[in-house]
């Protein structure tokens, strides 16, 4: 579906967006992708790499809705990327963090619509179900925002829908690299902060590779949430440094022990598929999402139904997590 088509992707230099184009520009033939994002120096290097005659890029933030509005002419598709993720700066500087993360995502919503955009999917994280911290609340504002979107379209073609999903393996600012330039730099022991803590895990690919799919699944106002494995922290640590002694510092703040990608309060508003759940908008459109485009079909989860890190059937094994990393 995205040969011959336009795609852009704001915050486009970052670990998603680097993987997400590289294989686009694999297994399709769009006929523009377009990099929107703040950091000339960033799309440089990239530009270096991927250069094909599709390639466009855009200086922007999400910030400016006039400066999108520019970058999604004649768009067909729009995958939104671009956050402040960071929790620590995000409680140091809320409303940067707000600025960026809700702002920005009505700025997309609104310029989507006004260059009639057929489809957009924004990334979430599983920090926005029952968030804890500013990040995770700025992001399920967004969430909420995206998926309400479907609400002012009228009979125009654009459709709004969310894909969430928990830590990638190797992403920026993500504690794989964190505990490989601790071990660089001579560390003695490896820093964990509670030994019970537990996250969703999936590879960077894994997660190009889902969004890509509910391009052609999605109907409009889904938050889309992968089948996917947890991993402890404990047996990271074994996996990446397995002779190191480890020192316990104790959870940081805005930190959950396990993360949630589907609450038990909105369990009726859950769906499950083959691989993947489905969170149906809370202001249904009156579509019938228990199908969806590609004709799979999905059914309401158990009562008090909760996707979590911790009591997930499926858990990595410490060789898993050594072939992952």
């Amino acid at each position: 579906m995205f040969n011959d088509k336009s795609i852009l992707v704001t915050g486009g230099t970052g670990s998603f967006g680097k993987k997400f184009i590289k294989i686009l520009l694999e297994k399709y033939n769009p006929k523009k992708v377009i990099v929107f994002s703040r950091d000339e120096l960033k799309q440089f290097e990239m530009s270096q790499t991927y250069n094909q005659h599709c390639m466009r890029y855009f200086i922007g933030d999400v910030r400016d809705e006039a400066r999108l509005k520019q970058a999604m002419y004649q768009v067909d598709y729009v995958v939104h990327a671009a956050a402040l993720k960071q929790v620590p700066a995000a409680e140091y500087n809320p409303m940067e963090c707000i600025k960026t993360n809700i702002y920005g995502a009505q700025n997309v919503i609104n310029a989507s619509i006004a260059c009639g955009v057929q489809k957009v999917i924004a990334l979430s994280t599983d920090k926005a179900a029952n968030p804890i911290n500013l990040y995770g609340a700025t992001k399920l504002a967004s969430d909420k925002l995206f998926t309400a979107a479907n609400n002012l379209v009228g009979n125009r073609p654009t459709r709004f829908s969310v894909v969430r999903y928990g830590n990638v393996v190797g992403s920026r600012g993500s504690v794989v690299p964190f505990f490989q330039k601790l071990l660089k730099d001579g560390i003695k022991e490896l820093p964990v902060t509670d030994a019970r803590m537990t996250r969703f895990w999936l590879k960077l690919e894994d997660g190009v590779d889902f969004v890509l799919k509910n391009f052609e699944r999605m109907q409009g106002g889904e938050i889309f949430i992968p089948k996917i494995p947890s991993m402890r922290i404990m047996d990271l640590a074994k996996a990446i440094a397995p002779e190191m002694p480890i020192k316990i510092i104790g959870i940081r703040p805005g930190e959950k022990l396990h993360e949630i990608m589907c609450p038990s309060d909105i369990y009726y508003e859950t769906l499950e598929f083959g691989d993947h759940y489905v969170i149906m908008p809370s202001t249904n459109l009156g579509m019938d999402y228990t199908h969806n485009q590609l004709g799979e079909k999905g059914l309401p989860v158990k009562d008090g139904f909760e996707y979590n890190s911790g009591t997930n059937p499926h858990f990595l094994t410490v060789d898993e997590l050594k072939e992952m990393n």
